[in-house]
C-alpha cells in the first residue's frame, strides 16, 4: 500500500452516481521517513539511476566525465561568431571519446552503436544544447546521410567528417514548405552530355532555411531536391546530393548563395543559416543512391518500385536525429530540475513559526510546482529508454541483414510503423514538458532563475525550439494517433463480426494484448486489474488501465468522428479529418502518457521488492499516474469510470505523495547523474542551508 493518508477502494463498475462513499484506510500511512542515512540514500540514488540509465550506464558514464570538462561547460561570454566558433572546439574536445564513430555503420568504418550516438547527444543535452546540435548536425544529420542514403562511393566523406576535417550542413527545410519536404521546390536535374546534375532553387520559397552549420563552418551540404532525368517531367521524387558550398577559403562557391539567420532566442552557438543555388553543377556520382540511382545516359533505376514508398523508406533512415531531439530535451529538464530542487532546499522565505524561516521546499505548493514535473521527468525517461532501445535494434537488424529495407515484410512494415510512432510521440512529449518544466524551474528560482549565471535562463531559451525542429509537434503527435488509426483498421480487418461488436466494449487487457511492444509484465499486471471488482488508485496496473483506457476510448470515438470521410470524394474527406484534428492531437498525447507510464512500472519491476529504491520509485510513479490523471478528471468523470469522490481523493493523494518526497528531493535529482561542474551555479553558493 502506499503512503496517503486515504485510500479509495471502488468498483470500476459502479457509475459515478451509485459509487460508494470513500473511507479512509485503517492503517497509519505509509510515508518516507524524514531522517535517513548515508547508505539509504546511497542505495537508492544507485537504484533511481537504472530508471535514468537504462542499459546504457557505462556510455552514459563516459560521457558524464566528459561533460564534467572546463571546456564543454556552458560559456555565455563573447560575440555570436565567438559562440559559434566555440562550439567547434566543443565537439574537437568530444573526439577522445569516439562518440563520433557510434553514428556510422560498421561498413563505413564506425562502430554501429546506435544507441550510444543517442546516449551521447542527450548528455551533450545536459550541459549544453548548441554543442548537442552542433554534434547532431556534423555527425547525426550531414554524417547520417552519408551513411544511410549513399553507399560505397561515398565512403571517402565518412572519416573527415567523424575527426572534423570535413564540416558539413543538412539542406533539407525550405521556407516555402516548412515540414512538408515531398513539395520541396529545390531541383536536382541531370545533364548526360557532361554527366552532371544541375542543383536549382527556382523561387525564393526554395531557399533552404535554418540550415545548421551553413552561416560560418559548413563547406559541403546534403541538400535534397526533386530528381528530374532527360525526357521525364515528372520528378522521380525527392533525392539527396552532395553539393560543396565553400572554397578553402571560406567563401561560397559559384552559384551557391549563404545567408546568415543571425540572432536567434536561443541556441547562440549554432550557426543557422540559408542556402539557395543557382544552376549548381555536380558530378553524377554526388547523387546518394542507395535508394535510386542515375546512370551515365540518365536512365534512372531504383530497387523500390514506389515512389511514396521509396520517399518515406529514405526518410525512416534518419529518425534518429527526432529521437535525439527528444532526449536532449529530457537531459536539459533534469538538469533544470537539479538545480531548482537544489535551490529550494536552500532558499529561505516567510516564517513557518514565529522567528524561523522556511526553505522553498517546505511550502506545499512549491513541492508540487517542481515534483510533479520531476516524477514525469522520471517516465519520460524510462519511455526514452525504450525508444532508445527499439532503435538500436532495428539498424542493428538492418546491419545483419534480418531486416531488409527495400523489401521488408508485413510485420517489419508494422514494426518500422510503430517505432517511427514512438520515435515522433517521444519527441514531442520530452520537447513539450521541457518547455513547460523549464519555464517553471526559472519561476521557482524567482530572482536568481531570471541571472543567466544560473544557467535556467539559458537552457529555457535553447530548448524552445525543440518543439519545433526534427518535426514540428503538432504535426508530429497527429502521426502517433495516424499509426494508432492504421493499427485500428488491421485489428477490425482481422475480427468476425461477432468480434467487432464486442470490440466496443473490449477490456483494456485485451486491447493491449493486441498492440505490439506490450511487455509481459504490463500485461500481467493489468490482467490482474481485469479479474478484480475493486482495485486501488495506488495499484500500478490499474493507473496503467486508466491511461490507457483514455487512449483507447479517444481513439474509437474518433474513429466514429471520421468514418464518414470514407465516403466522400478527397476533398471533402481532408475537411473532415481538419475538423477532427484537436481529437488527434488528444489521442496521440494520451497515447505517449500511457506508453510513458508503461516504461515506468516497468522500471520500477525490475527494482528489488521491498528494496528503499523501489519505495521511492514507487511514490514516483504514482505521482506521475495520479497527477495525469488528475490533469484529465473531467474527463474520467464524463465517460462514468472515474467519480467525483475518486477524482477528490487523487488530488488529495498527490499532496499527500509531495510532502513525503519533498525531504527526499535532492535524492531524487541526484538519481539524474548529471556531474555537479554542470548544476553548481551561483546562486547555490551565495548563502541558503545546504541539505547535504
Amino acid at each position: 500500500m502506499s503512503h496517503t493518508q486515504v485510500e479509495i477502494k471502488t468498483s470500476q463498475k459502479n457509475s459515478p452516481k451509485n459509487a460508494p462513499k470513500a473511507k479512509p484506510e485503517a492503517h497509519r500511512p505509509d510515508t518516507l521517513p524524514a531522517s535517513r542515512n548515508e547508505s539509504d540514500v546511497e542505495a537508492i540514488v544507485r537504484g533511481l539511476r537504472t530508471v535514468i540509465d537504462g542499459k546504457y550506464a557505462d556510455d552514459r558514464n563516459i560521457m558524464r566525465e566528459a561533460i564534467a570538462s572546463p571546456t564543454l561547460q556552458l560559456n555565455l561570454e563573447g560575440t555570436i561568431d565567438e559562440q559559434r566558433d566555440l562550439q567547434v572546439e566543443k565537439i574537437r574536445e568530444l573526439l577522445h571519446t569516439n562518440i563520433q564513430r557510434a553514428s556510422f555503420s560498421k561498413a563505413n568504418g564506425g562502430d554501429g552503436n546506435t544507441a550510444r550516438a543517442i546516449v551521447a547527444l542527450e548528455t551533450l543535452g545536459s550541459v549544453d544544447m548548441s554543442t548537442m546540435v552542433k554534434a547532431g548536425v556534423q555527425w547525426g544529420l550531414w554524417g547520417g546521410a552519408i551513411d544511410a542514403l549513399g553507399t560505397e562511393r561515398h565512403r571517402k566523406y565518412v572519416e573527415p567528417t567523424m575527426n572534423l576535417e570535413l564540416l558539413g550542413c543538412y539542406g533539407m527545410t525550405e521556407r516555402g514548405h516548412g515540414s512538408n519536404v515531398a513539395a520541396i521546390e529545390t531541383s536536382a536535374t541531370y545533364d548526360p552530355e557532361t554527366q552532371e546534375f544541375v542543383i536549382h532553387s527556382p523561387n525564393d520559397g526554395a531557399r533552404k532555411s535554418y540550415i545548421g552549420n551553413a552561416a560560418r563552418h559548413g563547406t559541403i551540404a546534403a541538400v535534397f531536391a526533386q530528381l528530374y532525368t532527360p525526357g521525364s517531367t515528372d520528378s522521380h521524387g525527392v533525392h539527396c546530393l552532395v553539393v560543396p558550398i565553400r572554397d578553402d577559403a571560406g567563401n561560397p562557391l559559384p552559384g551557391v548563395e549563404i545567408g546568415d539567420n543571425g540572432r536567434k532566442g536561443g541556441l547562440l552557438g549554432v550557426d543557422n543559416g540559408t542556402l539557395k543555388f543557382d544552376h549548381v553543377r555536380v558530378p553524377r556520382e554526388n547523387l546518394l543512391n542507395k535508394f535510386g540511382d542515375v546512370d551515365e545516359a540518365g536512365n534512372y533505376s531504383s530497387p523500390i518500385e514506389s515512389q511514396n514508398r521509396r520517399f518515406f523508406t529514405m526518410l525512416s533512415t534518419l529518425i534518429r536525429g527526432r529521437v535525439g531531439v527528444g532526449a536532449a530535451a529530457g537531459a536539459a529538464t533534469r538538469t533544470s530540475l537539479d538545480i531548482a530542487v537544489r535551490y529550494a532546499l536552500r532558499r529561505r522565505q516567510f516564517e513557518g513559526a514565529p522567528g524561523k524561516e522556511k526553505t522553498l521546499m517546505e511550502h506545499r505548493s512549491h513541492r508540487l510546482r517542481l515534483l510533479v514535473p520531476l516524477s514525469r521527468t522520471y517516465a519520460l525517461a524510462a519511455l526514452q529508454n525504450k525508444v532508445t532501445d527499439r532503435l538500436d535494434a532495428h539498424y542493428a537488424n538492418i546491419a545483419n541483414g534480418r531486416y531488409n529495407l527495400m523489401d521488408p515484410t508485413e510485420e517489419q512494415s508494422i514494426q518500422q510503423r510503430e517505432l517511427e510512432s514512438w520515435a515522433s510521440g517521444v519527441k514531442v512529449i520530452s520537447s513539450a514538458h521541457a518547455t513547460a518544466t523549464i519555464q517553471e524551474c526559472r519561476e521557482a528560482c524567482g530572482g536568481a532563475g531570471y541571472m543567466s549565471e544560473n544557467k535556467l535562463t539559458t537552457f529555457k531559451d535553447d530548448s524552445d525550439i525543440f518543439t519545433t525542429f526534427e518535426g514540428d509537434n503538432t504535426v508530429l503527435i497527429q502521426m502517433v494517433t495516424k499509426e494508432m488509426l492504421t493499427a485500428y483498421g488491421r485489428d477490425m480487418a482481422d475480427l468476425t463480426p461477432r468480434d467487432i461488436v464486442r470490440y466496443g466494449i473490449d477490456e483494456v487487457s485485451d486491447l493491449l494484448r493486441r498492440r505490439s511492444g506490450v511487455s509481459v509484465t504490463i500485461q500481467g499486471l493489468v490482467d490482474r486489474v481485469s479479474k478484480r471488482d475493486e482495485n486501488s488508485l495506488f495499484d500500478s496496473g490499474y493507473q496503467v488501465t486508466l491511461l490507457e483506457e483514455r487512449s483507447q476510448n479517444l481513439l474509437k470515438s474518433l474513429v466514429r468522428r471520421i468514418q464518414s470521410a470514407r465516403k466522400l470524394d478527397p476533398v471533402a474527406a481532408a475537411e473532415v479529418v481538419d475538423k477532427a484534428q484537436d481529437h488527434m492531437i488528444a489521442a496521440g498525447y494520451a497515447r505517449m502518457d500511457s506508453l510513458a507510464l508503461q516504461a515506468l512500472v516497468e522500471a520500477e519491476e525490475r527494482l528489488e521488492e521491498g528494496s528503499e529504491a523501489r519505495k521511492v520509485l514507487e511514490q514516483v510513479r504514482d505521482l506521475f499516474a495520479l497527477s495525469t490523471i488528475s490533469e484529465h478528471g473531467g474527463w474520467y468523470q464524463e465517460q462514468n469510470i472515474l467519480p467525483a469522490g475518486r477524482l477528490k481523493a487523487t488530488r488529495a493523494a498527490i499532496n499527500d505523495i509531495v510532502d513525503s518526497l519533498g525531504p527526499w528531493a535532492d535524492v531524487l535529482v541526484d538519481g539524474f547523474g548529471i556531474p555537479s561542474e554542470i548544476t553548481n551555479v551561483p546562486m547555490l553558493n551565495d548563502g541558503g542551508v545546504d541539505p547535504r
